[in-house]
């Protein structure tokens, strides 16, 4: 088992690349023990780190993730960061319950995991990373901001519900971040991943239930979502 330098250990779910791994250096480089889970594996040569490989859209997701928690003597923080999208194909709907798998019901497994382990040692911080395409109706990809949509009043209403437990709940809600995931050809105030994985820090160092980046494009989402809902209305 890793020691952290801190005396604090952290576990990141879907960190193999982009945010996620831009995270899991920064954590280690303020010396948390970090141990990272996701569907392909990290080549990272660090003695505070260990790697699990597991897709969190696999059967056996939950049976790791248990056995993970047990073995640990204490878990101070977990980042949520697993998630997929593409635009729609109606050829394909199959990927459109993959989308759900992974953004949604592998987050609220985690959660339910996680949270419940932290609420019976009545400390720790699950952060959660969702989008502000979680206030569109898209018909280019109506999976990702659905399952976007349904994390974040999940995470928020349980951030709200554990008040006082001396367990928190974060849901970070990006823009356009520079990584795989940003398929968009028009990528308004696009930011890095080590951007991101700072903002993730200063939500670790001063939580709260919902921090979003950029807040304009939160705005601007919001607005663009209007003339949507307008259709939705008038069909």
């Amino acid at each position: 088992m890793v020691t952290p330098t801190t005396g604090k250990l952290a576990l990141l779910i879907g960190n193999s690349d982009g945010i996620g791994y831009k995270t899991t250096e920064s954590l280690l480089a303020k010396g948390y023990a970090v141990i990272g889970v996701s569907r392909s594996a990290l080549s990272l040569d660090h003695p505070d780190y260990t790697h699990h490989v597991q897709d969190v859209a696999d059967d056996r997701y939950r049976r790791m993730l248990a056995d993970i928690l047990d073995s640990l003597p204490q878990l101070d923080l977990c980042v949520y960061f697993a998630g997929i999208g593409e635009p729609i194909r109606l050829d394909d709907l199959a990927f459109e319950t993959k989308v759900f798998q992974v953004n949604l019901m592998g987050a609220v497994v985690a959660t339910e995991l996680v949270v419940g382990e932290m609420l019976r040692r009545r400390r720790g911080h699950f952060i959660g990373l969702s989008s502000i395409a979680d206030v569109l109706v898209s018909a280019q990809a109506p999976s990702y901001s659905a399952s976007k949509a349904g994390i974040s009043r999940y995470w928020e209403g349980l951030g709200l519900a554990l008040a006082g437990t001396g367990v928190r709940v974060s849901n970070i809600r990006f823009g356009f971040v520079d990584t795989k995931m940003a398929k968009s050809p028009i990528k308004p105030f696009l930011i890095t991943p080590q951007a991101a994985a700072s903002f993730i820090l200063d939500v670790v160092e001063r939580p709260r239930i919902r921090a979003t980046k950029p807040h304009i494009m939160s705005w601007l989402a919001s607005l663009l979502s209007v003339p949507t809902r307008l259709r939705l209305l008038l069909r």
